[in-house]
């Protein structure tokens, strides 16, 4: 719908600066929002993490892109300190601030297969895809590196 979504992580809220808007609205305020990090949308589709309790939901919208109650995926291996979320390949890829490691997530229905892409990272936070790499940035290390997108 060409706006951006904004994650509010101390308040459990998500904002909407619809195109054109001068100003954000309050699209999304729930507990189930709590510690809410990185955001993306994969296909039409609005998923974010819980950066506090290392959970992955995803929003339903009606026709009129109202968000409804968030739906809680199942990752089926456990995460710690997930941080950043972007799409590579129709997968949604996020980075573990907490144990080093960035992995693709396979949704189907409320389950999510977790590949682990790489790890022994020193506290990754972000990442983006460009030129057939994933570019991932390292806080704790103070630089960025790259590696082949998932396929």
């Amino acid at each position: 719908d060409k706006a951006l979504y904004i994650s509010d992580t101390a308040n459990a809220k998500i904002y909407r600066l619809a195109a054109g808007a001068q100003s954000a609205e309050l699209w999304l305020h729930d507990r189930a929002v709590t510690g809410i990090d990185g955001l993306t949308f994969l296909n039409g589709v609005l998923y974010y993490n819980s950066v506090f309790f290392n959970n992955l939901y995803r929003v339903p919208m009606d026709a009129n892109g109202k968000a409804g109650a968030p739906v809680q995926i199942w990752m089926d291996a456990p995460v710690k300190g997930i941080d950043g979320m972007r799409i590579a390949n129709g997968k949604i890829v996020q980075a573990e601030n907490g144990s080093g490691k960035i992995h693709a997530l396979t949704i189907t229905g409320d389950t999510a297969h977790v590949t682990v892409l790489t790890e022994g990272l020193k506290q990754p936070t972000a990442m983006e895809a460009g030129r057939g790499e994933l570019w991932i940035a390292e806080r704790a290390a103070g630089r960025i590196v790259a590696i082949p997108l998932p396929k």
